[in-house]
């Protein structure tokens, strides 16, 4: 274990296979948090969905290190075209998470792999 999770007790990655919830829960052109228990520690991620496409991301600005949504599941901007860090007005790519304007210059989200296979959401 590194020093920076034993520090904040949060892991950055997760196992394949775990079941997220049926692809519903969320709303088309919208963006969903998940935390998840990984042993002792937590994993916080948050998937968007474009039609039947997930896009899923770690949850934390590589800005900053800081969660993006200062409000539960409020991850893109208001005409939900990018993923936006409430903090400090990043702004992402939603299908490759490239920063695309904003303190962020030449970063980019760090992946989460989900895929949707029978209606459901879950980690790849």
């Amino acid at each position: 274990m590194t020093d920076e999770v034993a520090a904040v007790g949060r892991v950055w990655s997760t196992r394949a296979g775990i079941n997220l919830g049926p692809l519903d829960l969320i709303a088309d052109g919208a963006a969903r948090n998940y935390v998840l228990q990984i042993g002792e520690n937590r994993f916080h991620g948050f998937v968007v969905r474009r039609g039947e496409a997930v896009f899923g991301y770690v949850d934390r600005c590589p800005h900053a290190g800081l969660p993006l949504a200062q409000q539960l599941d409020q991850y893109l901007t208001p005409d939900g075209g990018m993923i936006a860090c409430s903090w400090h007005g990043a702004v992402f790519a939603v299908e490759d998470g490239a920063c695309l304007g904003g303190p962020c210059a030449g970063g980019r989200l760090t992946l989460w792999p989900v895929i949707v296979e029978d209606g459901k959401v879950r980690t790849a």
